[in-house]
């Protein structure tokens, strides 16, 4: 006996959770300061800064203000990541542009065995993570519902105002939430009907990559909420 108004189905089933995911990620980022956006809990953080000041060689943005991008390596907690992205069908060249490094660098990882080495994964702030979700969601959409022809990393123009940048960020979120309701069963399981160039998506199932972007949501906002944490309880001494 199905509860009344309950969810059911695969669209149902990652509608649900992507709706979860986004009260508890709202709740968590209520009162964000342009300050604590901004903070750098460490030195050599990536964050998105003034075009001239940007400490990454692929950092972009089609404004005033760019995302930090361009890891020198795959960091060894990825390794898995990118073996699933060879076993889903991307090729090498694809996987070395989408994590900015060289196509041997790939190859170097697919083929490796052993202890991996010490991971040097950069620490974000909270302005990088929600760029990062940003740009990304904005991306698969133009390539999934939109005129799938605009670069992906030219359509979100970062902003130092948490509240400029939450704004946008939840109206974009809305409009992704609008379309994917509105898919269907045949699409649910069409390959490619997102063509979003920078990940396995063209070659995905797009009820996999639903469940990809709902994993996407609520990782980088649990480690935003990490960093809320930290930055509540930065000045405060041991006891």
């Amino acid at each position: 006996m199905e509860t009344e108004g309950a969810r059911t189905g695969r669209l149902g089933l990652l509608l649900e959770q992507f709706d979860q995911a986004r009260e508890m990620a709202q709740v968590r980022l209520a009162g964000l300061g342009d300050e604590e956006y901004l903070w750098e809990p460490v030195a050599g953080c990536w964050s998105i800064r003034r075009r001239g000041e940007a400490v990454t060689p692929k950092a972009y943005g089609p404004g005033e203000w760019v995302l930090d991008k361009g890891a020198p390596d795959i960091p060894a907690s990825e390794y898995a990541e990118v073996a699933r992205q060879a076993a889903d069908g991307m090729t090498v060249a694809e996987i070395a542009e989408d994590w900015s490094v060289s196509v041997e660098r790939v190859e170097q990882v697919l083929a490796h065995t052993g202890t991996p080495e010490p991971d040097e994964t950069p620490v974000t702030t909270i302005a990088w993570r929600l760029g990062h979700l940003h740009s990304g969601l904005a991306g698969r959409w133009e390539w999934t519902f939109g005129e799938r022809r605009q670069e992906p990393r030219s359509l979100v123009d970062f902003t130092p105002s948490a509240t400029v940048a939450l704004e946008r960020y939840w109206a974009l979120v809305d409009r992704w939430r609008d379309s994917v309701a509105a898919v269907t069963e045949e699409q649910l399981d069409t390959v490619g009907f997102s063509q979003y160039p920078y990940g396995s998506d063209p070659g995905d199932r797009f009820a996999g990559v639903l469940a990809g972007e709902n994993l996407e949501l609520i990782h980088h906002m649990a480690e935003i909420a990490v960093l809320r944490d930290l930055w509540r309880t930065r000045f405060a001494t041991s006891r």
